[in-house]
């Protein structure tokens, strides 16, 4: 058996990427809020720590040898693939849900008023993840991506225009805690996603297609709060080092 019991969250997903899937499976956050201790977690949510620990071994268990994860990516391919993955994904899933909240709202809510509040709470969020990947992909990745160049000699270096990487990065990571709690609220507005009764088969795909996304966008954010950022971060210092501002250490709050 594994040994968790020194380990945050977060250390336990970077260094056995599908162990993920137990955490979502027990709501433990491993994103944003992965600087916790596991114990800590378990006793935070009240769940046995050793049935928890035991269900991580039996993923681990069941890994393929030498199974690539993104974790393990370098920074130019990890990029191409939280684009190719995860923002196609969330601007596809945005563009479905948009019709089919405005669909079950249009059927459903005079019934159910809750409904009226997930919308609008739902279109906050979904706008601001669709500037928040414009941004990433305009600004942000194209630098990381310089500053891979530049490492390797292949490119020369230019500092950036916004004084340090660390800046746009807590603006990325705020902006990824402001979309976890607009999920949170999304929660408590739909008693955990829990459709009534008379729910047609649009209502039951548009609560189904909402826990998909959030599913995704821990994936998401775990691969750039935990592990991109933290590459841009290295890179930075090895191609600048002193020349830029000191970074300051990054941090995110935790909560799921």
């Amino acid at each position: 058996m594994h040994d968790f019991s020194n380990s945050t969250v977060r250390d336990i997903a970077l260094a056995y990427p599908q162990t993920t899937r137990v955490f979502e499976e027990f709501k433990i956050d491993y994103c944003c809020g992965g600087r916790r201790g596991l114990d800590d977690v378990c006793q935070n949510i009240g769940i046995d720590p050793q049935m928890l620990k035991t269900r991580l071994d039996a993923v681990l268990t069941q890994a393929e040898p030498g199974q690539i994860f993104p974790e393990h990516l370098p920074p130019s391919q990890l990029i191409d693939h939280i684009v190719t993955t995860h923002h196609e994904f969330t601007k596809s899933e945005i563009g479905r849900l948009n019709g089919l909240m405005d669909k079950v709202c249009g059927k459903h809510g005079q019934q159910h008023q809750e409904l009226y509040r997930l919308r609008e709470i739902y279109t906050k969020m979904a706008n601001d993840m669709l500037m928040h990947m414009q941004k990433e992909e305009m600004m942000l990745f194209p630098f990381i991506k310089q500053m891979a160049l530049a490492a390797s000699g292949a490119y020369p270096a230019f500092a950036p225009p916004f004084g340090t990487v660390n800046n746009p990065i807590r603006t990325m990571m705020a902006e990824h805690e402001t979309a976890a709690e607009e999920f949170r609220q999304m929660h408590e507005v739909t008693n955990e996603f829990l459709f009534p009764e008379d729910a047609c088969p649009s209502f039951r795909a548009l609560y189904a297609g909402l826990q998909d996304l959030e599913r995704d966008l821990h994936r998401h954010v775990h691969l750039e709060n935990n592990v991109l950022f933290e590459q841009a971060l290295e890179l930075e210092a090895k191609v600048f080092g002193d020349s830029l501002e000191a970074n300051s250490s990054l941090c995110c709050h935790t909560g799921h």
